[in-house]
Order: C-alpha cells, then structure tokens, then sequence
C-alpha cells in the first residue's frame, strides 16, 4: 500500500510531537483511561501527522478519514493487529479468537465467523433475542414502578450479556431477572484490565500482583471455564441431533459446523477463543453505543419525539424483524451516535512491510494509530459537525455531505465515520449489533416514557475508555405507558 500524500518522504524523526523522556518516551504521559482525549489534544496541537514514542514503541498518528481507511482495507497483508494486544491477551490467558488473530489463523477464523453471522442463522436465532427484550422490559417496569432510577450502563450490560449468549451459544445467563449470575462481573474486569496492561509502563503484575490482578486471574479461569461449558454442550446437542447441522440453532452451533469442514483449520479450541470474543465484544460495544444513543436522544427531545413516534407506529409487542428493518429514523440515531461516540476512537495498526502513509516512511513494526473521530466531528470535513442531526444519514437528507463534495454522493457521512472499521477486518457482528440495538430502542419505547437521562452531577457523561469508550455514571427514569 501507498497512501501518500507528499512527494517528500518524511522519517518518524522528522515528525513533531510532544517532548518524552529518555527510555519511557511518552509513555509516562498515558493514562489510559483517556487515551483518546490526549491523543485528540495533541492532534490539536502538533497538526495531522504527529509521532509517539511508547518506550520501545514507534507510533505514528493520523486523523485523515481517507488515509485511516486506506490502511485498514490494507489488512491483513500490510498492517495487522498490534503485537502488544496478542502478547498481553495471551498473558492473561484469555483464548484467542478472530479478534486478536493474524495473517493465516485470521482468515480460517473469519470464514467460519462470518459464516455463523450469515443473515438467515440470524432470523433463525430472532426469538432468543425476543425473549431477552422482554426481560429486560420487566426489569425497566420494576424499576418505574418503584420511581427508582435505572443505573443506566450496567443494565445495558446485563442486557447484551444475556442476548449473546443466548443468541450465540444457547446458554440460559439470565442476569436480567437475577443479580446473582457472577458472568457479568467477571467479563467485565477483562477488557480495562487488557488495555491497561497494553500502555503500563512496568509489568507489575508479573512481579507483584495486587488482589486486582488476581481477581482477573480468578476471572479469566471462570470465563474460559463457561466457555469451554458452552463448547461441550453444543458438541452434545449436534451428536444428538444431526438435524441441527442443516440448521443450527444458534451461532456457536453454525461455528461448529463450519469449524468441521474439511480442511477448515479450526479446532474447538479456536472456536472457543471466538465464543469468548463474542462474550466481550458483544457487550461493550452495544451496550455502551446504546447508553450514549439514549444520553443523546434525552438531549435533543425533537429527535427523541420522532424515534418514539416511529417505533409506536411501525412496532407491535414483540417487534418483528420486519419492524425493525423500518425504523430509519432509529437507525439514523444509531449512526449519528456512533459518529458523534464511537467506541473504538482509536485504533491501532502495526505494520508489516514498509510503506509510507501521509508521506511518511513506515517501517515494519511501527504503528500507525488511527484517530476514528477527529474528522467525523471536524467543521472543516462535516457540516455542523458537533450537532446531532440523525437525518444526515437518511435518504433525502440535506446533512450528509461531507465539505469540499457533492452532498448525498454516496452517503458521504459513511465514508467519514468508522465505527466498525472498513475493509477487509471490518466488523463481522455489525448487522447483529444493528439489530440488537434497534430491539433494545424499541423495548424502550413501546414501553416507557423517558423522564430523564442524567449523571449525578447533572454535566454531560465523561468519556472513559477501557478499550471500548463508556460514558460514565448515566442514570435514567422511566414513566410507564398506558396499556
């Protein structure tokens, strides 16, 4: 790949950026937790192509939509997943699935990956997501019922637990109806403690550990534990049932049937390492998309009075697949989100061959780290850039065009924002995730009147990321609907 911009090659040294010390570099400067606000400020100060040295580590940053998606459709030959990722999830010993995997192992996996998130397994799996929408509709009732506020994140968590494990592995984990299934808790100590173990300047847990890290090492072994369960249940409900593997229930089955072709290269432990991977990615990344999707909508009440509007038209109790494939407006709302908060702002790609990006030489083992906001919210790419407008992403919308091209070409505000990568490793649970999330909006809807969407402090929710970018501290309160 070549995606310079400059006929001057330039080298990282050449590069501004902010001043480190000697061994650390930049390194002591990271908290992690806000990562992608530093590196945004720094994008601010030091311009569009800037360097990091992360002790050892040679970082080059770039917030150019087109250059970002230049080097992700170069994956997996050009850049893959950074080495750090793999070497700290191997640590920890959490089993390794498409998400982490590389070069080979990626493309054996992300066959049968795909395959299990084929659009018809995902009709056939419809009616455990059903069942899951309405518990979580019974627990927002006790909630209104009882005038309490609903502590907004962790019950969107509970939410995307229970779906993905029912839809994908055909396990019962009812955290909605009983605080007492612990899954919850241990998956979510796994994905902060990875990326905070990633940017560490000293590995102290491998000389010292805390309680925490035990915790984690405590955690890690009951994750892996119930996946290893999921794996074994679903092999004796296909040697029960041969029937199954012409249509398999769930995505864990679809897995194992694709992982028995012949030469698929996948063995159980490799379809493990993906169940876990759809445990974590699947509630993170939902379940905090959907928490600012509602912060955003109590925001803006004419947005929020047409999403409403629609659902209650369009959708009966349960909603339909169909249905849902009609709520636009609540799909706009959706993208708008994920542009205005993305979960992933950041993304990191280390480079297998030399290349230059921005017209800068690349050296195999240098990453690039791609910051997937700063022209998605930039006045000098967007129109009105820091508003909410949903109705940019819809089909005679006058808001879509990106600065500088023709509005509505292609649906300009696409090729902008990323939220689930582009090109080759794009996200495969992306219509799922879509899925999921109208379904939650619809719940909502259908059943409740929003009261407010509020932090303690009553100032909008700040930015923490553990890997994924959660707001923190939301709260809502319902008002139950006349039947």
């Amino acid at each position: 790949m070549d995606t310079t911009l400059s006929p001057a090659v330039r080298r990282f040294e050449d590069l501004p950026g902010p001043r480190g010390l000697p061994v650390f570099g930049n390194l002591l400067q990271i908290d992690s937790t806000r990562m992608h606000l530093q590196l945004e400020a720094w994008r601010a100060r030091y311009g569009p192509v800037y360097r990091l040295q992360l002790a050892h580590r040679r970082l080059v940053v770039v917030s150019d939509h087109s250059l970002i998606a230049a080097a992700l459709r170069d994956r997996p030959e050009g850049f893959r997943r950074t080495s750090r990722l793999e070497e700290i999830w191997s640590e920890m010993g959490m089993l390794g699935g498409v998400f982490g995997a590389n070069g080979d192992t990626w493309r054996r996996q992300r066959r049968m990956v795909m395959a299990s998130f084929d659009p018809a397994h995902v009709k056939h799996y419809y009616p455990a997501m059903q069942t899951v929408a309405g518990r979580l509709a019974g627990r927002w009732q006790q909630a209104a019922d009882a005038a309490r506020p609903v502590d907004l994140l962790p019950d969107l968590m509970r939410y995307t637990v229970d779906t993905i494990a029912g839809l994908a592995f055909g396990a019962e984990v009812n955290t909605l109806e009983s605080d007492e299934d612990v899954i919850q808790q241990h998956l979510n100590r796994l994905f902060p403690t990875l990326f905070k173990r990633m940017f560490s300047p000293l590995p102290t847990w491998r000389w010292w550990p805390s309680a925490e890290d035990r915790a984690v090492q405590r955690s890690v072994a009951a994750v892996n534990a119930a996946v290893d369960a999921f794996v074994a249940q679903a092999r004796a409900r296909l040697a029960a049932d041969p029937a199954l593997r012409a249509q398999p229930r769930n995505l864990l089955e679809a897995m194992l049937v694709a992982a028995d072709e012949p030469d698929s290269g996948i063995d159980d432990a490799q379809v493990a390492g993906n169940v876990l991977t759809m445990l974590l990615a699947g509630e993170d990344t939902t379940a905090n998309t959907l928490g600012w999707l509602l912060h955003l909508l109590w925001q803006h009440p004419a947005a929020l009075a047409q999403a409403a509007a629609e659902v209650r038209t369009r959708c009966s109790w349960p909603p339909t697949m169909e249905e849902l494939a009609q709520l636009d407006f609540v799909e706009a709302c959706i993208h708008e989100t994920m542009r205005l908060k993305p979960v992933a702002p950041q993304n990191g790609l280390e480079a297998l061959r030399e290349t230059t990006v921005a017209g800068v030489r690349i050296e195999p083992g240098m990453i690039v780290m791609a910051l997937m906001r700063w022209d998605a919210v930039s006045e000098a790419v967007m129109p009105d850039a820091a508003a909410f407008q949903p109705q940019r992403w819809l089909e005679g919308g006058t808001e879509g065009g990106v600065k500088g091209g023709p509005a509505q070409q292609g649906h300009s505000a696409k090729r902008v924002s990323m939220p689930f990568g582009a090109g080759p490793r794009i996200c495969p649970g992306r219509y799922l995730a879509m899925l999921e999330m109208k379904l939650a909006v619809a719940t909502l809807l259908l059943h409740f009147d929003i009261a407010s969407v509020d932090t303690p402090d009553g100032q909008p929710p700040r930015e923490r990321l553990h890997l994924a970018m959660a707001p923190v501290g939301l709260s809502m309160r319902l008002k139950a609907r006349a039947a």
